[in-house]
């Protein structure tokens, strides 16, 4: 059974602002992201189920609220995992959180530094982090570039989660999208952190980047700690398994090495729920 880590909703009127300007510009002037929880539930339909983001980018106009994805968590509660989202710059984000997943009953937090515009290994944020280890909840990290002018490039090397990791040794973190471009140095941090994960949402529509990110995590012995996302609605989960499938096209021919169909088939049916704790 396949399970997609990284999904998201957007509903009218939750991109907006810098978001919405650096979409149109990278993606053409008609561009909207849209996904309603009836596209979304298309997109998994077959599927074991999927992890849903909230996502406070109050700085960049991504707003997402967490009860907008609590409502649609509650009407299949076995397959979809909601992701709460706060705003570390707000005096209250702690709090915000924990009433996330106390009282909306979320199971794990989303950030992004590049669309939240916050320094992740600044001790002012340290309290929030300490909370989601005390509340036995994964974070799922953007923690990579992104086509938002108004963002913190500087705050989103994979590197930043390090002082983190080693503060809150029980903390499961994920870095989305192999932290690219620099996916070395995110295969560094997970290989160095038993409790870190990564996972490969949206590396689908760079096919020599994406080969080479999982030929370097073989390299490095870290293949098994990739998960299986899509990053809907930018890449459905079927084009991602697509992509997945056809990883070895480029070097077809050549002496390059090839991803074992095993490692491919292991990344595909990864046990996700089992391996953040949101399932027993």
């Amino acid at each position: 059974m396949i399970f997609d880590s990284h999904t998201h909703l957007f509903g009218p009127g939750m991109v907006s602002g810098p978001s919405d300007q650096a979409i149109k510009r990278a993606w053409g002037p008609d561009m909207n992201i849209e996904a309603t929880p009836a596209q979304h539930r298309e997109n998994i339909k077959g599927l074991r189920g999927s992890i849903v983001l909230a996502f406070a980018g109050h700085a960049t106009g991504m707003v997402v609220p967490n009860e907008y994805v609590a409502d649609y968590c509650r009407t299949d509660p076995d397959r979809l995992f909601g992701f709460a989202s706060v705003d570390p710059n707000r005096p209250d984000c702690v709090d915000a959180f924990e009433t996330a997943i106390r009282e909306l009953k979320l199971c794990g937090l989303k950030l992004g530094p590049i669309y939240q515009n916050f320094y992740p290994d600044a001790q002012a944020h340290f309290a929030l982090y300490a909370k989601a280890q005390e509340l036995d909840v994964p974070i799922l990290w953007h923690q990579g570039t992104s086509f938002v002018p108004e963002g913190y490039l500087d705050a989103s090397r994979p590197a930043m989660l390090d002082p983190i990791a080693r503060a809150f040794p029980r903390l499961k973190m994920i870095v989305a999208h192999m932290g690219h471009p620099w996916v070395d140095e995110c295969i560094s941090l997970v290989r160095k952190h038993p409790n870190l994960y990564m996972d490969l949402s949206a590396l689908g529509g760079r096919p020599w980047q994406f080969y080479n990110a999982l030929v370097s995590a073989l390299e490095y012995g870290v293949q098994d700690k990739i998960l299986f996302g899509s990053d809907f609605p930018f890449f459905t989960t079927r084009q991602t398994i697509e992509s997945l499938m056809r990883i070895n096209d480029l070097v077809e021919g050549t002496k390059l090495p090839r991803v074992p169909d095993t490692v491919v088939e292991a990344i595909i049916h990864r046990p996700t729920p089992e391996l953040l704790g949101l399932v027993p």
